[in-house]
């Protein structure tokens, strides 16, 4: 399994970004997939989730500014994310854990959020 994460970038305060991490390779039934993030110096954090089923999880920090969902189609998982501030810059990496168990990352991508 690969995942392939995209959308990072450098947005003021305030401002908008969404990213997007595609799924492919040999994929079993998906039982979680989504974002954690880590900030120099901190430790990973979960930020959103997606369940299989359809449900969804949010951090505390974040509930009310981003929104997680499912393309079946695509075999992506995207991640809005509004209202940012500077305390949301981090590296954000997707993550797929199949029912059979494991875990999958993607590669990193930045978000900065500065004026």
């Amino acid at each position: 399994v690969q995942l392939q994460a995209s959308g990072g970038g450098l947005v003021q305060p305030g401002g908008s970004l969404r990213l997007s991490c595609a799924a492919s390779g040999r994929i079993s039934s998906i039982k979680f997939m989504g974002w954690y993030r880590q900030a120099p110096g901190n430790q990973r954090e979960l930020v959103a989730a997606w369940k299989g089923g359809g449900s969804t999880n949010y951090a505390d920090s974040v509930k009310g500014r981003f929104t997680i969902s499912r393309d079946y189609a695509k075999n992506t998982v995207d991640l809005q994310m509004s209202s940012l501030k500077p305390e949301d810059t981090a590296v954000y990496f997707c993550y797929l854990d199949p029912w059979l168990g494991g875990r999958f990352w993607g590669q990193g991508t930045q978000v900065t959020v500065s004026s």
